[in-house]
């Protein structure tokens, strides 16, 4: 079963790098899709990558599956770069996919070059998505509501209109006369406690990485930093001010300054 990708080609090849564009791995984070990057995926070609944006498994276009955890979300990445016979990647993995990229890079370091992770970190995270995930079951599409009729009725659960708007984007019609979800909703339900799984005791990655945080969110704490180091030695923080969790959503415009800069050192 392959992950679905949406792949960007190089638009000006040779700006950052000389040689053959160099892949670069974008991971979307829970309930969410390729689709959310691709404006900044776009960019990220234009510094000579290879972008390869990724549903993962039970997210966005890709296979459903009842197994839903970490290291089966690192082996499809894996199975991905050698159906594509892609080497010496740079990873961008936000919230849930940054899990994915720490795990994928603790144990198989030598597949990735620059490892950039968003507004998570490798600590165990309790369940916190309880009332997202009320909404999302509020909805019953056995009675055929409209795109309209679906967002009322998340937003009694979820009065933040970003956050139905971000959810809603995975809304899609399953035939002409019916809407469903394209992410695994009834399997998210069973296996929710995997998403805040710790990365691995005495795992590390000492190649560069970049931690990158929003200024109002509360997943990565000051305090962290030292803990983070532990398993990335060679880790850098930055911190865009005035966003939240979703922070290359709230300001595109930096989170590709910072991360491009990243990427070109």
């Amino acid at each position: 079963m392959t992950l679905y990708s949406k792949i960007e080609a190089p638009a000006h090849e040779g700006i950052a790098r000389t040689g053959a564009a160099k892949p670069l791995l974008i991971l979307h984070g829970f309930l969410g899709m390729s689709d959310n990057w691709k404006t900044l995926g776009t960019q990220y070609a234009t510094l000579g990558c290879e972008v390869h944006m990724l549903d993962l498994r039970n997210h966005g276009r890709s296979f459903h599956s009842d197994v839903f955890n970490y290291e089966v979300m690192v082996q499809d990445i894996l199975d991905y770069c050698q159906e594509h016979k892609l080497s010496n990647i740079d990873i961008i993995g936000h919230s849930m996919g940054g899990k994915v990229a720490m795990l994928l890079a603790v144990e198989h370091p030598d597949l990735i070059d620059k490892l950039i992770v968003g507004d998570i970190g490798p600590k165990y995270y309790a369940p916190h998505h309880q009332e997202i995930l009320a909404g999302l079951n509020a909805v019953d599409f056995s009675q055929k509501p409209s795109r309209t009729e679906v967002d009322a009725i998340v937003a009694q659960h979820i009065p933040d209109f970003g956050t139905r708007q971000f959810l809603l984007k995975s809304l899609y019609w399953q035939t002409p006369e019916q809407l469903a979800f394209r992410f695994n909703l009834a399997v998210f339900n069973r296996e929710i406690e995997n998403i805040g799984t710790a990365l691995p005791a005495n795992s590390h990655f000492n190649k560069p990485t970049l931690f990158i945080r929003g200024g109002n969110s509360k997943y990565i704490k000051g305090e962290d930093f030292e803990s983070i180091k532990i398993h990335f030695p060679a880790a850098v923080f930055e911190t865009i001010p005035n966003v939240g969790h979703w922070l290359h959503a709230e300001n595109p415009k930096l989170f590709f300054e910072i991360t491009a800069s990243f990427l070109n050192q």
